[in-house]
C-alpha cells in the first residue's frame, strides 16, 4: 500500500475541549475577552489540533517543493522553464525571499527537488525525490500516470513523518515551478467546480494576451483529459504537477501526526484541497496564511472552508506567506503563556451585573 494511504485512517479529530479550555485561559487575562480577536481564534484552534489547552511554542518547519510542467510549452508563463531549476539553487544558497524570511522566523527549511527539468546534482539541502524531468504536457494527454501521483504523494508523507520524529510540531508548504499556476488553475477547475476564467491568474505575470492563452490552455487540458471530479487521484495525476502531489502527501502526513499545516498561496492551498478531496479528516489541519493575487485563490480557501489571516496582495509563492502567518501564531501563544492574569496582576476585572 502506498505510504500516504497508509496515514488516513489515523488523521484525528481536533480535541475541541482542548480548544475551550484554552479559550478560558485566555478570558481571564489582562483584557475583555475577545478583544485580541483572530490572535484568540488562532491560539484555540492550535491547542484544539495539537490535543492540549496550553500547547507548547510550535516547532516549525516549511516543505518547499520544486517541479517543472510540460505545459509551459503553450507559452503560459512569463518566465522560461529554466527558471525552476535556477532558483532551486538560489533556495541552496539560502538567497530567495523564502530563505530571508525563514531566518527571521526561526523556520527549518527543507526544499525537495520532485522533477526539475535540468538534474540538481550536489545541491547543499536539496533533497532529491525526482520523479521525471517535469510532467507531460496536459493539453496532449495526461500529466502523470496515477502511479506517479501516488508515489509523489508517499514521498511528501514520509518526509511529514520524518519531521514530525525531528520534533517539528507545524509545517508550512512552499512551492516552485514555472507553470504551476496553470496546473493549479485546472486542478482548481474540477476539484472547487468553477470555469477556467475564474480559475486562471496571471500567475508570473503574463499581459492580457497571455492570459487569454492561459485560460484557453487550461480549458483544452480538461476537455483532452476529461478528469473525474469524484475521483481525486485521476484528477490529480490528469492536470496536476509532481510538487502538488508531494505537497498534498505534506499535508496527509502532518495531519495524521496532530501537525497543522500553514499552507501559502494558490498553489500550495490547490495541494490541501486535493489532500482534502482524497481525504476530508484532513481539512481542520489546514491554516490559511494569505489571500494571493491569483484569480482563483479565493475559490479554493471557499471550498476548505478557510479564512485567510493575512492580505497582503502576495503571489511570490516559496512559502512566504506561510511563513509570515507563522508570526501571527507564534504570537498568539505567547499571549497564552506570558500574558498576566487580573488575579496575577491584581486589576479589576469587569463588574458583574
Amino acid at each position: 500500500m502506498p505510504a500516504y494511504r497508509e496515514v488516513l485512517a489515523r488523521i484525528p479529530d481536533p480535541d475541541t475541549d482542548a480548544g475551550r479550555q484554552c479559550q478560558g485561559l485566555l478570558d481571564v487575562k489582562t483584557k475583555p475577552q475577545g478583544s485580541l480577536g483572530r490572535l484568540e481564534e488562532l491560539a484555540c484552534q492550535w491547542a484544539a489540533l495539537r490535543g492540549e489547552a496550553a500547547p507548547a511554542m510550535p516547532r516549525k518547519g516549511l516543505v518547499v517543493m520544486a517541479a517543472d510542467h510540460g505545459v509551459t510549452e503553450e507559452g503560459v508563463s512569463a518566465y522560461p522553464a529554466e527558471v525552476t531549476a535556477q532558483m532551486v539553487a538560489n533556495f541552496s544558497r539560502g538567497g530567495a525571499a523564502i530563505n530571508v524570511l525563514a531566518r527571521q522566523h526561526g523556520v527549518r527549511v527543507e526544499v525537495v527537488d520532485m522533477g526539475v527539468r535540468t538534474p540538481l546534482p550536489g545541491l547543499q539541502g536539496v533533497r532529491n525525490h525526482r520523479l521525471g524531468p517535469g510532467t507531460g504536457n496536459f493539453t496532449r494527454g495526461p500529466a502523470m500516470s496515477r502511479r506517479l501521483a501516488e508515489e509523489a504523494l508517499s514521498v511528501g508523507t514520509l518526509l511529514a513523518l520524518e519531521l514530525a520524529e525531528s520534533g517539528v510540531t507545524l509545517i508550512g508548504l512552499g512551492d516552485m515551478g514555472i507553470g504551476n499556476t496553470t496546473a493549479s488553475a485546472a486542478l482548481t477547475c474540477v476539484l472547487a467546480g468553477v470555469s477556467p476564467d475564474m480559475a486562471t491568474g496571471r500567475g508570473t505575470g503574463v499581459d492580457d494576451a497571455g492570459l487569454t492563452r492561459k485560460v484557453e490552455v487550461v480549458r483544452r487540458a480538461l476537455a483532452v483529459n476529461q478528469p473525474d471530479a469524484a475521483d481525486p487521484l485521476d484528477v490529480l495525476a490528469k492536470v496536476g504537477g509532481f510538487e502538488i502531489a508531494g505537497l498534498a502527501g505534506v499535508a496527509l502526513g502532518a495531519a495524521s501526526r496532530r501537525i497543522p499545516v500553514m499552507l501559502d498561496g494558490f498553489i500550495s492551498s490547490v495541494a490541501g484541497l486535493v489532500a482534502a478531496r482524497l481525504c476530508p479528516r484532513v481539512m481542520p489541519f489546514l491554516l490559511a496564511s494569505h489571500m494571493s493575487r491569483e484569480a482563483g485563490h479565493r475559490r479554493v480557501l471557499e471550498a476548505l472552508r478557510l479564512r485567510p489571516l493575512l492580505d497582503l496582495g502576495l503571489r511570490l509563492g516559496e512559502g512566504t506567506g506561510a511563513v509570515l502567518a507563522m508570526g501571527l501564531l507564534d504570537s498568539s501563544l505567547h499571549i497564552l503563556h506570558e500574558m498576566a492574569t487580573f488575579a496575577s496582576a491584581g486589576v479589576a476585572e469587569k463588574a458583574r451585573r
